[in-house]
């Protein structure tokens, strides 16, 4: 009898756990058969997991349904290698990322320290061009893979689509080590990096 009551209590505890965190909205589901009728259609098969596509992409969507998450691509068009492949994917995620901020950035910096007397621009670009490479350094080891598709061009070849999430924090965080880093190269780049880390923190 005292087993049964405990079987009963657990259920019920299981039975009043909120779903909705762990469930797409019916446009969601929507758009997710759209989009994975689309990849079937135009040859993707999922790489590098057990999972379906569908089910891969339904968990990614359940994954972006946070605030906090950030939806990075990367491709790679073409290559015989499949281990080349990620790789190539990989680095198109980290200079996607690293562009997605990168005239708003810029813009922004530039147009405040101008009137600065200390502001060269030519030496602006290359703390900036410092910058971003630093960036796609740091956000590396941020990127979480999701998902990968694969198909077959039928010329020997492959190509290759890789989602990844990185957290805003953890992104946050990754910038601020790549103006770190930057900054170490001159005088002039820890003025600059100090434009920079404002504007992030505003």
């Amino acid at each position: 009898m005292k087993k049964i009551i405990m079987f009963l209590m657990a259920a019920f505890m299981l039975s009043v756990i909120p779903a909705t965190a762990q469930e797409l909205s019916k446009s969601e589901k929507k758009s997710m058969k759209a989009k994975v009728k689309e990849y079937k259609k135009q040859g993707w098969q999922i790489f590098g997991s057990t999972n379906t596509i569908d089910l891969a992409l339904e968990k990614h969507m359940i994954k972006m349904q946070s605030e906090d998450a950030i939806e990075v691509p990367g491709t790679a068009s073409s290559f015989k290698s499949k281990n080349v492949g990620k790789q190539m994917a990989l680095n198109s995620a980290m200079t996607y990322y690293a562009s997605m901020m990168d005239s708003e950035i810029k813009g922004k910096v530039v147009s405040d320290m101008q009137g600065d007397g200390e502001f060269s621009e030519t030496e602006f670009e290359k703390f900036y061009a410092a910058f971003k490479r630093s960036v796609q350094t740091t956000i590396k080891d941020e990127l979480k893979e999701s998902f990968s598709i694969i198909r077959d061009k039928g010329n020997g070849t492959y190509e290759m689509q890789s989602f990844y999430i990185v957290d805003k924090k953890a992104a946050s965080k990754a910038r601020m080590r790549a103006i770190e880093q930057a900054a170490k190269e001159s005088v002039a780049a820890q003025i600059y990096a100090k434009g920079i880390e404002k504007y992030l923190n505003e």
